[in-house]
């Protein structure tokens, strides 16, 4: 392994550790002094996590639903049932494990409360369909693969569900809920967060209607008739505290990358752009600036997109770095790499990928051309034969995507 792999894998492992949830969690709950009995929900891909800090700040609850996705559960947490789930398309799991949610906090008294722990990947883990769970599936799979962006997403999946949009705080009435929400979307809009289970929505039908008719989705007159159904706009029982961000992960790659001798750049923490445009960019970055005689870290922090045109495997970090290895190629002093800080990328084992100046070159000697690659959205496969995936597995937390340019 070069040793511009092994930075890399060192900036990613330390700028992760910096974002787990365990002391967001327990710094959350330092001043909770609940009076009545405390019941426990937690749903997203960091919710195992979560819920474990949370029980172990607080001794104990009186019962407790966590719905993660696969391979997501480390262990029996004391009082808590443990689900896994379908993501990023919901699955039977995931209706049947929001069920059991829906049961636990059903005829609850207005003293107790309800400790309800949401992370990025709540909307399709945590989901009760108010059509049909195959059509569900399909529009998310339609959406999924339009390009759009997961505010256009959420807005679509609100008005198709009983829990998202404010519905699960009112199906929690007449008990209180203390929300606390690991933000994995650029801005930290509540309603938007796994689609806000239990914050007023914001968004609106006309809004709802003009998404679905920008990507064409197929929908049947039950979900059309649905998307023209207003949510709820207050909640009178929620208390909500965010913790964690894509900027705090910005800041932990900046401070790893500074103790490895590198001079940080954060470029943004609001990227939103195609995956490959992203890496393109990133990687003339890189080629612009080598061999200056200066050790520099550019850093992007947000969530990309991919707008599907094959049938190939990966995610859209992965994406991202395949598409910087052309601006690469050649040089001996760069690297280009993009990581899922939750772990998993697309529908893959990988949390992302990186490439370097013998990227290309290592490709073109396997019979694979890039830009043919990308076309067919297969960048797992390619980087997978030149050993550029990047597997953590499943981290506990949820905070967006991080990129880097490296520049020795």
């Amino acid at each position: 392994m070069s040793t511009l792999r092994q930075t890399a894998d060192q900036i990613i492992s330390a700028s992760i550790q910096a974002v787990l949830p365990d002391e967001a969690v327990r710094r959350a709950l330092k001043d909770f002094r609940p009076e009545g009995r405390v019941f426990l929900v937690a749903a997203g891909k960091a919710a195992w996590q979560m819920a474990h800090a949370a029980v172990s700040a607080l001794g104990s609850v009186e019962d407790g639903v966590v719905v993660t996705k696969y391979d997501h559960v480390k262990g029996d947490i004391p009082g808590v049932r443990c689900y896994e789930a379908g993501h990023p398309v919901p699955d039977a799991n995931s209706f049947a494990a929001t069920e059991k949610a829906l049961k636990l906090v059903h005829g609850l008294h207005p003293e107790d409360i309800v400790l309800f722990l949401l992370s990025g990947g709540g909307s399709a883990l945590f989901e009760k369909p108010l059509i049909s769970g195959e059509e569900l599936q399909n529009i998310t799979g339609q959406v999924l693969a339009s390009g759009a962006d997961i505010v256009e997403m959420n807005t679509i999946r609100k008005r198709l569900s009983g829990v998202k949009g404010g519905h699960f705080a009112q199906a929690c009435a007449p008990a209180k809920v203390f929300s606390i929400v690991l933000s994995d979307i650029l801005g930290d809009p509540l309603d938007m967060i796994a689609s806000g289970p239990a914050v007023p929505d914001t968004s609106t039908c006309e809004q709802a209607l003009a998404i679905a008719e920008k990507y064409h989705l197929t929908l049947s007159s039950a979900a059309k008739d649905l998307l023209q159904q207003e949510t709820p706009k207050a909640l009178g029982n929620v208390t909500t505290q965010i913790t964690g961000s894509v900027r705090e992960l910005c800041a932990a790659a900046a401070k790893a990358s500074q103790a490895l001798g590198y001079e940080p750049v954060i470029l943004t923490d609001q990227l939103c752009c195609e995956a490959r445009e992203a890496g393109s960019f990133l990687g003339s970055i890189a080629r612009t600036h080598a061999g200056h005689g200066r050790k520099l870290a550019y850093i992007a922090g947000g969530e990309t997109v991919v707008h599907l045109t094959g049938k190939g495997l990966g995610g859209r970090n992965q994406e991202l770095a395949l598409a910087a290895a052309p601006a690469l190629s050649g040089l001996e002093n760069c690297c280009v790499f993009s990581v899922g800080s939750d772990g998993t990328d697309g529908p893959t084992d990988a949390a992302g990928g990186y490439v370097d100046g013998q990227t290309e070159n290592a490709l073109c000697a396997a019979g694979m051309d890039v830009f043919l690659t990308l076309a067919d959205n297969d960048a797992y496969h390619a980087l997978q034969a030149v050993e550029g995936l990047i597997i953590t597995g499943a981290t506990g937390t949820n905070v967006n995507d991080v990129a880097v340019a490296l520049v020795e």
